[in-house]
C-alpha cells in the first residue's frame, strides 16, 4: 500500500513536471516559429545551448575559454552539421511532445550523405560477412549454413585466416590488415587495368582521416596553400584551417555544368604565389560534392599534366566512384588516367581516397576507407606510416568492409545474383530520385539546377529577391542561410546553405541530398514547391 501511494505521488509529480517542461519549451520557441515573427528576432542555435555558453562567457576564472583555446579551432567551420542541423535536432525533440505546434510531422534530413539514416538497406552479403567475422562462434553452428550464403561463410573464413588469432577485436598493423590490403589492391587493378601495390594502401576510418593526415603532412605554416574547388566539401576548408594552412580557391564553372577549367587553376595558382603562398597540392572531388558533376577523361588528363608541370600533389577524392547516373559519363580514377598517360611513380605524387560511406553501400557508421599513396619517396612514406601509427590502426569492421566493396561477389558465387539486384536497385533508384528532384527544382521561380551526373547531391542556384537579401542582412545571416532556415521552419526539410560550401560571391545556393526514399520524394517536392512560392510572394520586389 505504501509503495502504491508513493508511486501515485511520483506519477503526479512527473506529469506536472512534463506538462510544465512541455509548455516552457513550446513558449521558448514561439518568437522564432510564429508565422508573424519579427525579423529582428533571429532564429539562432545559440539559444539551444545558452546555459553552457553563458557560463563560459561569464566565468573568466575557468581554465578553458574561447580566448585560450587553439585559434585554428575557432577558424574551423563545418556547415554540413552546423547551425541549421542543430536547430533541426532541437525541433525533432520538440515534435515528440508538441506535434500540433508545427506544420509538419517529421524532420527530413537532406543535409548529409548518410544513406542508411534515410532508409537505405545495407548490402546483405557485406553484413553477413561482418556478422560472421565479428561472432566467429556462428561458423561452428550447423544452422549457420541455412541462414547465411555459402560464399559469405567462405569469405569470412578467408578473412579470419588473415587476422592473427582470428581476433577482430585486436589492433592490426597500422596500415591495415595485409590480406585485406591485398584484396583491395587486386580490386584496384581490376578496376583500372594497372598494377596496384598493397604497400601503397593505408586503411582509414572513412576518407576524412586520410585527408587530415595528408594536410598534416603537407602544411607547415599559413604560407602553405592547397588548391580546392569552390564550391567545396567543407572537410577541406576545415582541415586546412585546423592544420594552419591557406585554402587557395579555384572556381568551378556553373554555366558549363560545374566544369573545371585549367585556365582557372593557373590563374589562382599564380595569384597565390604572388602573395607568397607556396601551393603544395591540388584537391579534386570526382564525382563532385556538392556539385554532382563527373569529370571527362580528357579533362582529367589536363589536370594530371597541370600537377606534373607545377609540381603539385594531386589529392583525388574519389569516394563517389560508384555513384554515376548518366549514360554519357563514366568514372575514371586519376591513377588510371595518370598511368595511361605514361606517368609512373617518379613522375607524379598522387593520393586517392575511398570510403565505405558512399556508393551503393552507404555504410557511414562503420567508418571504413583507405588512401592509396603513390609517387612519394621512401623516407616520406615512413613519415606517413609514423603518423598512421600514432592512431594505432583503423577499426577492423571498417577494414573488412573496405575489402568487400573492392572485392564483391563474382558471377557464379552463391550471393552474386542477390548482390547485383540490391546494388542495381539502389543505384537506379538514386538516379530516379536525382532526376525527379532536379526537374522539380528547375520549375521553381528563380531557381536553376544543373543535372546530377553523380555523387548524392543537387546544388541549385537561388536568384533571391532583393527584399529577401535585405531581410537576411537585417538578421545578420547569409541570404541562402536565411532561405534554408525558413524552409526548415515551414516544412521540416533540412538542407545546407551554399555559403557553407563557399561559392562565387553574389550567388546563393543550397545543397540537397537525393537520399530520401522514393516514396518520400513526392512529399518533399510538394512541400518545397509550396514553401518556395510563399517565400517568393512574401519577398517579391
Amino acid at each position: 500500500m505504501r509503495r502504491f501511494v508513493i508511486g501515485q505521488a511520483k506519477n503526479l509529480i512527473d506529469q506536472t513536471r512534463r506538462r510544465h517542461h512541455k509548455d516552457h519549451r513550446f513558449l521558448s520557441l514561439l518568437p522564432s516559429f510564429s508565422a508573424a515573427s519579427d525579423s529582428s528576432t533571429p532564429f539562432s542555435s545559440s539559444r539551444f545551448f545558452s546555459s553552457s555558453s553563458e557560463m563560459s562567457a561569464s566565468d573568466s576564472s575557468l581554465p578553458v575559454t574561447l580566448d585560450s583555446i587553439n585559434p585554428k579551432v575557432l577558424k574551423c567551420e563545418y556547415a554540413v552539421r552546423g547551425e541549421i542541423v542543430n536547430i533541426a535536432q532541437r525541433l525533432q525533440e520538440d515534435l515528440k511532445t508538441n506535434k500540433d505546434a508545427y506544420p509538419f510531422d517529421e524532420i527530413i534530413y537532406c543535409n548529409i550523405g548518410n544513406p542508411q539514416s534515410l532508409g537505405q538497406q545495407p548490402i546483405t552479403f557485406f553484413r553477413e560477412v561482418l556478422a560472421l567475422c565479428s561472432h566467429t562462434a556462428l561458423l561452428d553452428e550447423s544452422a549457420t549454413h541455412g541462414l547465411f550464403s555459402s560464399d559469405s561463410i567462405e569469405r569470412a573464413w578467408k578473412i579470419l585466416d588473415q587476422i592473427p588469432g582470428k581476433a577482430t577485436g585486436a589492433y592490426s598493423h597500422s596500415q591495415g590488415i595485409k590480406g585485406l590490403r591485398d584484396a583491395i589492391a587486386a580490386g584496384i587493378e581490376a578496376r583500372d587495368g594497372f598494377p596496384a601495390d598493397p604497400n601503397d594502401l593505408f586503411m582509414t576510418d572513412g576518407a576524412s582521416p586520410g585527408v587530415h593526415m595528408m594536410m598534416q603532412l603537407l602544411i607547415t605554416s599559413e604560407k602553405d596553400g592547397i588548391l580546392c574547388p569552390i564550391p567545396q566539401y567543407p572537410l577541406y576548408s576545415a582541415s586546412i584551417a585546423l592544420h594552419g594552412g591557406t585554402l587557395v580557391p579555384y572556381y568551378l564553372d556553373e554555366a558549363s555544368g560545374w566544369g573545371l577549367e585549367i585556365s582557372e587553376l593557373k590563374k589562382q595558382l599564380e595569384d597565390a604565389r604572388s602573395k607568397g603562398v607556396t601551393v603544395r597540392a591540388l584537391a579534386v572531388i570526382n564525382p563532385g560534392n556538392p556539385t554532382g558533376q563527373v569529370l571527362a577523361e580528357e579533362n582529367q588528363r589536363d589536370i594530371v599534366d597541370f600537377c606534373k608541370q607545377e609540381g603539385l600533389v594531386l589529392l583525388a577524392d574519389e569516394v563517389y566512384q560508384e555513384n554515376v547516373y548518366v549514360p554519357d559519363k563514366k568514372f575514371h580514377s586519376f591513377k588510371k588516367v595518370a598511368r595511361s598517360m605514361g606517368y609512373g611513380e617518379k613522375d607524379i605524387a598522387l593520393v586517392s581516397f575511398q570510403s565505405v560511406s558512399k556508393g551503393y553501400y552507404g555504410e557511414c557508421g562503420k567508418r571504413g576507407g583507405y588512401m592509396e599513396v603513390t609517387g612519394f619517396t621512401s623516407d616520406v612514406r615512413e613519415q606517413i606510416y609514423k603518423v598512421a601509427s600514432v592512431n594505432l590502426c583503423s577499426n577492423i569492421s571498417g577494414q573488412i568492409l573496405a575489402s568487400l566493396i573492392m572485392s564483391p561477389p563474382k558471377p557464379g558465387d552463391d550471393s552474386y545474383e542477390s548482390y547485383m539486384a540490391e546494388k542495381n536497385g539502389i543505384l537506379s533508384s538514386l538516379a530516379k530520385r536525382a532526376k525527379t528532384l532536379e526537374e522539380a527544382l528547375n520549375k521553381l521561380e528563380g531557381v536553376t539546377c544543373n543535372r546530377a551526373e553523380g555523387a548524392m547531391y543537387l546544388f541549385p542556384c537561388l536568384n533571391l529577391p532583393q527584399k529577401a537579401i535585405e531581410a537576411a542582412e537585417a538578421e545578420k545571416t547569409a541570404p541562402d542561410a536565411f532561405y534554408c532556415k525558413r524552409l526548415l521552419k515551414a516544412t521540416g526539410i533540412v538542407v545546407v546553405p551554399g555559403s557553407g560550401f563557399r561559392q562565387v560571391p553574389g550567388t546563393w545556393h543550397f545543397r540537397c541530398t537525393i537520399l530520401p526514399q522514393e516514396d518520400k520524394i513526392p512529399a518533399i517536392v510538394d512541400r518545397l514547391t509550396e514553401f518556395h512560392k510563399s517565400f517568393m510572394d512574401e519577398f517579391r520586389n
